[in-house]
C-alpha cells in the first residue's frame, strides 16, 4: 500500500460538503449498504446517492429503505446488486464519483466478488474512487493479491488524520479495541491519466 499523495488529499478536501453553499454534487453509490449510515450521511450532505445491497437479501434492501424513510430521504434509490454479478441494475448505474463500502470485507469468500464489482464500476468511471473502512478480523486475511490481480491500488487513510483513532468515538463504545482500517482504492493506471 502506498501513502495518500497530495492530489488525493486535495480531492478529499474538495469533496467536503458545506450546507447552504453551492457545492460540487457527487454521485455516490454505497455497496453492501446494510443500515446505510455512510450513504445516508452523504445524501444528507447533498450527494446524489444510490444505496445497494444483495438482491438475494430482501431484508437488507428493506433496511436501506427504512433508513432512508427515517432520515427524510425517500427519494434515494435502493437497488439489489449482488457482488460479483454484472446485472442490469449494475449496468444501468449512472456515472459515479465515489463508491462507498463500510465494513464489507468481513468474509474472505466475498473479497473477490466485492473487488470484481468495484473494478467494474471503476473501469466504467476511471476517475472514481472506492472509499472503504473495515474491521481487521484476522491477520491472515488480505486483499493485496486481489488488488494486484484486478489492477487496483490502495492508499491507506490514517484514522488519526481525522481524529478517528480513539478507543471511543462520539461517546460510544465504538470502535473499542477493534482495529479499523480505512483506504481509498482506485484503478492502478489512473496515475498515468
Amino acid at each position: 500500500m502506498e501513502e495518500p499523495d497530495q492530489q488525493q488529499r486535495a480531492r478529499v478536501r474538495r469533496y467536503r460538503f458545506t450546507a447552504g453553499r453551492e457545492a460540487l454534487v457527487l454521485r455516490v453509490p454505497e455497496v453492501g449498504a446494510g443500515v446505510s449510515l455512510p450513504g445516508v450521511l452523504a445524501a444528507k450532505c447533498g450527494a446524489e446517492v444510490t444505496l445497494s445491497d444483495s438482491e438475494e437479501l430482501p431484508r437488507c434492501l428493506q433496511s436501506c429503505r427504512r433508513s432512508c424513510l427515517l432520515n427524510g430521504l425517500a427519494q434515494v434509490p435502493v437497488l439489489g446488486l449482488t457482488w460479483g454479478r454484472i446485472s442490469p441494475e449494475l449496468l444501468s448505474l449512472p456515472p459515479v464519483d465515489i463508491i462507498l463500502g463500510s465494513d464489507i470485507f468481513f468474509d474472505p469468500k466475498d473479497f473477490e466478488d466485492i473487488l470484481t464489482t468495484v473494478y467494474f464500476l471503476l473501469e466504467k468511471n476511471p476517475h472514481a474512487q472506492f472509499w472503504t473502512t473495515y474491521q481487521v478480523r484476522s491477520a491472515d486475511w488480505s486483499i493485496e493479491a486481489l488488488l494486484y490481480k484486478w489492477k487496483l491500488r490502495s492508499s491507506p487513510i490514517p484514522l488519526h488524520s481525522f481524529g478517528a483513532d480513539k478507543e471511543h468515538l462520539a461517546s460510544s463504545s465504538l470502535p473499542g479495541r477493534h482495529t479499523i482500517e480505512m483506504m481509498i482504492i482506485s484503478l492502478a493506471q489512473a496515475d498515468s491519466t
